[in-house]
This record gives structure tokens, sequence and C-alpha cells, in this order.
């Protein structure tokens, strides 16, 4: 089971909520919850990796890093505006190593909750 540590800032709007949950299941591998919250014509740019486009590229990449997980995540700040959103924080692996990361989120529209546009920064510590 994944150790949680959010900022007490986290969750003041339907939008962080989801952003927090979307980040969990990022780091236990919830793929389900995942690729339910994104458009089908989804862009994940993992900035100097990989670009992936479109819902199965994604859930295929997603699938791919199950069976890397984290023991810790620690969500630092969550912030949404209008159509746009970011989280950033640190995720410790079952193997030891530790990531930072910074995620930028553009929604389908203002009220819309599924992710149409994630653009991702990792740096292993």
């Amino acid at each position: 089971m994944t150790k949680i540590i959010a900022s007490p800032n986290c969750g003041n709007s339907p939008k962080m909520e989801f952003l927090k949950q979307f980040n969990i299941a990022f780091a236990e591998g919830n793929v389900e919850f995942l690729t339910e919250g994104v458009t089908d014509d989804i862009v994940w740019n993992v900035i100097g990796d990989k670009k992936i486009e479109g819902i199965k590229a994604f859930t295929a990449e997603l699938e791919k890093m199950q069976s890397v997980k984290a023991s810790e995540l620690r969500i630092d700040q969550i912030l949404t505006h209008g159509k746009e959103g970011a989280a950033n924080g640190m995720m410790v692996m079952v193997n030891g190593e530790h990531y930072a990361f910074s995620d930028f989120y553009v929604f389908q529209r203002a009220k819309g909750e599924k992710i149409k546009a994630i653009t991702s920064y990792c740096i292993k510590l």
C-alpha cells in the first residue's frame, strides 16, 4: 500500500480533489481510474523522454509502468484555474529510488472532469 502525504490545502475544489486522486492512482498503478479520467485523444508529453498520443497508447504505457509502484507519494501542491491544473511532489518507489515530479494538466473544458493533455517533468533524485 502506498503511503500518501498531501498538502492540507489539496482538495479545496472538485478539480483539486480529482487531481489528488489522479496522482494517487498513478502512484498505485490504478490504470482503470487513470484511463477513465482522460479523453480518448489524450496527449501525454513526458519532457525529455516521450510523447504519448491517444487512449490506447496511454493505456499501454500505464500498463508497462504497473510493475513499478510507489511506496510513498508526497503531493506538495495542487493548483487549478479554468481549464488548467498542476501538481508537484515526490515519489519514493518500492526499490528505494526517489523522483521529484511536476505535472501540468489541460482539462477538456473549464467545467470538465476529464484531462485532455498532460505535460510531465520527472527528475530522479
